[in-house]
């Protein structure tokens, strides 16, 4: 057995936070519920958007890594999506979305 946190738990653990602290969390694609890939679309008041997922870092630990391409947010994660279904899509729209996806998502 894994010590690693099934993605559903963590994904709902994170909606709950940022819902509870005032800001706006959505599951925009749901993906496997055990172990699916998490990508975070994060949104701030300006209507910039970027994407971060977790993966690992340089120093080979868990860290959220910039996806952000160069245009189309959308269409990228429609198009990561049509090729993993099993990748969770979140949007957070809240002053602190990484820290709260951090917090969340970063755990060993």
């Amino acid at each position: 057995m894994s010590a690693r946190l099934p993605t559903g738990l963590l994904v709902g653990a994170l909606l709950r936070r940022v819902n509870d602290s005032g800001g706006f969390a959505a599951v925009l694609a749901k993906g496997d519920a055990q172990a699916g890939s998490v990508l975070l679309l994060l949104a701030d008041r300006k209507g910039r958007e970027r994407l971060v997922e977790r993966g690992i870092g340089p120093d080979g630990r868990v860290a959220l890594i910039e996806s952000t391409p160069a245009d189309d947010v959308a269409g990228y994660w429609r198009r990561r999506r049509d090729r993993d279904p099993d990748l969770w899509v979140i949007e957070l729209n809240t002053p602190d979305a990484e820290r709260f996806a951090a917090e969340t998502m970063l755990v060993d």
